[in-house]
């Protein structure tokens, strides 16, 4: 059975009856979007309201009295998450854009991929030094996304407390790209 892990070492594991309800919602399609992959489809957890619910409110129970003040979501599944976790938690809500959605000034920062790199951006002075941030994803794979986040929130002066994901493919190893910043996991398959 999945159960969430945190903070590098995997301390933290605990068990609760929302996480076999959210491990059973996510849909495993294999060989999308190439043959060999096993995609994790987080749309089966949205069709289920009491999973979907039970995923906002673990993220929601973490981060409460926190005092975290940005909640910043990766494009795009990042987006389905951070609104409702922000709002509920006092925060507002940054969106980590692809390159030339954002209208206005945006910083970027560039990231590696599999075969070339990709960008994120943000709007200039969506985020004050000093602020406290976590990032949101669905899923860490190879970790890339989630420390391009990192390093552009920290550019910026925010202090990112953690990130947050609701899916880890742990063989990827993504996590080990972050380096010593936190990771909240609810599901490794």
């Amino acid at each position: 059975m999945a159960v969430p892990a945190s903070d590098g070492d995997r301390e933290g594991v605990f068990e609760d009856v929302r996480i076999s309800r959210i491990s059973s919602s996510i849909r495993v399609i294999p060989d999308f979007p190439k043959p060999g992959i096993l995609f994790q489809d987080i749309t089966t957890l949205l069709l289920d309201p009491v999973a979907f619910k039970d995923t906002i409110d673990l993220f929601v129970e973490r981060y409460t009295d926190k005092q975290i003040s940005v909640v910043a979501g990766v494009e795009a599944r990042g987006f389905i998450f951070g609104p409702p976790i922000a709002l509920a938690i006092g925060a507002k809500f940054v969106p980590m854009r692809k390159p030339n959605k954002l209208p206005g000034a945006v910083i970027s920062e560039e990231y590696s991929l599999e075969y070339g790199t990709d960008k994120i951006e943000m709007h200039v002075g969506a985020v004050q030094a000093g602020e406290r941030a976590i990032v949101i994803d669905d899923l860490i794979a190879t970790g890339g996304t989630l420390l391009a986040a990192i390093n552009l929130l920290e550019r910026v002066g925010a202090e990112v407390v953690e990130c947050a994901c609701v899916i880890e493919l742990a063989e990827l190893k993504g996590r080990d790209r972050l380096g010593k910043k936190p990771l909240f996991v609810l599901v490794s398959p």
